[in-house]
Order: C-alpha cells, then structure tokens, then sequence
C-alpha cells in the first residue's frame, strides 16, 4: 500500500487501503488497495485511460458505491461502512458533483435548475432563492438566469451545474470530466472557474484523461489498471 501524498493539517478526504473488487465472473480489482489524503482547499486531478479506475474511485469518494476494503474518511468521519440512507445523506450535505453531462432540466430556467440543487434540503424558498441569485452570479451568469437551459452553449451549461453544486456549499466537489463536451474556448472557463474556487478555499477534486486539464490542478495523481500512484505536482 503506498501513502500518495504527505499529511495534511487538515484533511477533507483520508483514504487508508481503499479498494474495489467486483466478484464477477470474472473477478475484476477494479481499484486496488491506495491510500491518499486531499487537504482542506486542494484542487486535486486523478488523471488516467479508460478502464484505469478513475470511474470507480470516483464512485467511492461520491459514496455512489461502497468499498470491499479500507477507510473513507470526509471531514474526519469514517464514511466507507455507512448505511444507504446515511451515504444519502452525506451526499446530499457534503458533496457536490459536476458531471460531463450537465444533467440539467432543460426546460427550466437558470435559476430553477441551480435552486433545485437545495430543493430537498428543507430550506426556505427565500433562502433558496438568494443563494441562487449569489452563485449564479458567481460563475457569471446573472444576464441568462431567467433563459432555458436548453438555449444555453454548452460552457453554459456546465456552469450551471458548477452553481447549483454550490449552491448546497458542499465540504467537496468532485468533477467527472468536466470539459469533457466543450470545447477549448469554453474549457479554458470552466477551468478557471474551477481554479478560482480552489483559489477560495473550494476543495475540489477532477477525474480527466486530458493531461491539460490535469496541467490546471495544484497537484495530480494517476491510476493506472487500479493503481493509484502520486505524480510531479504543476501547480
């Protein structure tokens, strides 16, 4: 087992012999077992082929799957063993995600879809409705809030979803090929947005194939046929 990365002083993610092992058959080690710790504000890039893993730890730090061994620890809290409803539950606090999808409702507007993100949060629709207004202006959308998403570009869209993740304020965002469906004009944004929240204090983590996308992190690991193995930081 290898310790990717030094101690933080405050960790947001503790990773201790994490692993994934689909029975099969055949029997696939999906992600063997690694150990890694991301800082409070790290903006982290898990870079990797097709088939590496990076789909699979992404499931595990999202609490989308469980592990067939080690710890998960966010925010200090041992996550990994967490009934269903529980991991629910920290998903919808803690975690925010930005898909290459987008995943958003296309025949709502900005602001519906980013106040959909605190929907089943039990907040007030007042709150609900300043908090989108802050985030949206945030990523620079303050002039389309009341457009349909199903008019917007594709760079656009993907900061819609970047909002309505902040929205909820989570402790860790976690992007699955982010830029993955823009092009190199709207990627570039997209990147710098996701740098000025880590500039902020935003923790966020990127699973990419693009090297230039992982260029962009402070620090960058690689999975490699399960593997997870620390690289030269850039940032």
């Amino acid at each position: 087992m290898t310790d990717t990365g030094p101690p933080a002083v405050e960790s947001v993610v503790v990773v201790e012999g994490l692993s994934k092992v689909f029975r099969g058959p055949p029997e696939v080690a999906a992600l063997r077992p690694c150990s890694f710790r991301v800082g409070a504000g790290e903006f982290v890039a898990i870079t990797g082929p097709s088939g590496s893993g990076k789909t699979t730890l992404l499931s595990l730090l999202g609490l989308l799957d469980t592990p067939s061994s080690g710890r998960y620890l966010l925010d200090g809290v041992d996550v990994a063993g967490l009934s269903d409803n529980d991991r629910a539950g920290v998903r919808a606090r803690q975690i925010g995600f930005v898909f290459q999808a987008f995943h958003l409702i296309g025949y709502r507007t900005v602001l519906e879809n980013v106040e959909l993100g605190l929907l089943y949060h039990g907040t007030a629709k007042a709150v609900r409705r300043e908090r989108a207004l802050a985030v949206i202006e945030r990523v620079g959308l303050s002039g389309r809030m009341h457009g349909l998403c199903s008019q917007l570009s594709g760079g656009e869209k993907q900061r819609v979803a970047i909002a309505r993740t902040l929205i909820r304020r989570p402790s860790l965002v976690l992007c699955d090929e982010p830029t993955g469906n823009l092009d190199t004009v709207n990627s570039d944004a997209i990147l710098t947005t996701l740098e000025e929240l880590h500039a902020e204090g935003m923790t966020v983590v990127v699973i990419t194939h693009d090297p230039g996308v992982a260029a962009r992190a402070q620090r960058n690991l690689q999975i490699r046929d399960g593997v997870l193995s620390e690289t030269v930081g850039v940032g």
